[in-house]
Order: structure tokens, then C-alpha cells, then sequence
């Protein structure tokens, strides 16, 4: 079986990075990734997703601007919520396994 990503981008904000309770380091950066086609007006369209990083490669993010392009291999998680009126919400995120620097 394989679940893996590869993204590339450029960072939309600087990245958001906290210290779990045992002093792992997590971050959370978001990414500006372009549609490969124009939308009918022509024009073309972005996708923006949340990247969640773990240890090292939380730590290494710190360097990431707005604009800074880079390169994003991971893993989809799947997480499922219950909500208190018997609905189930399902979603999906992306967990980086590798960042590159793509951009000088």
C-alpha cells in the first residue's frame, strides 16, 4: 500500500510553530500551491493547503517566508470527528515526511 504527497509551492505565512506539553516540536505552515490548468477566465487559480511538520523538520521550517518556494513530500492522515448530532465529519491532512528548500 502507499499513501504518499509531494507538493510544491510557496509558503503563503510565516509558519506557526508551538512545543507540545512533552517539548516535541510541531509547526503548522501553510502552502501556496498552483493548479496545473486557468480557470475559464484564464487566469490561474491556487490551492492552499495546511502542512502539519513534526521534530526536525518543525525546527528546520523556522526559515520559511511568505514567498520562500519549497517542496513538501509526505503522508495523508485521516482523522474522524463525531459531532454531538450523530454526524460524522470526515477530513484529511497533510503530515510532512521532508522539506526541501527550493528557492534561494
Amino acid at each position: 500500500m502507499l499513501n504518499q504527497c509531494v507538493l510544491v509551492g510557496k509558503v503563503k505565512e510565516s509558519p506557526i510553530i508551538k512545543k507540545t506539553p512533552n517539548g516535541t516540536t510541531t509547526a503548522t505552515l501553510l502552502l501556496d500551491v498552483e493548479r496545473a490548468f486557468r480557470n475559464s477566465n484564464g487566469e490561474i487559480e491556487y490551492d492552499v493547503f495546511a502542512i502539519t511538520l513534526w521534530r526536525g523538520i518543525a525546527e528546520d521550517c523556522q526559515a520559511c517566508e511568505p514567498g520562500t518556494l519549497v517542496g513538501i513530500r509526505g503522508r495523508l492522515q485521516a482523522n474522524v470527528h463525531s459531532a454531538s448530532n450523530d454526524i460524522t465529519y470526515y477530513n484529511a491532512e497533510i503530515i510532512a515526511e521532508k522539506l526541501s528548500f527550493l528557492s534561494r
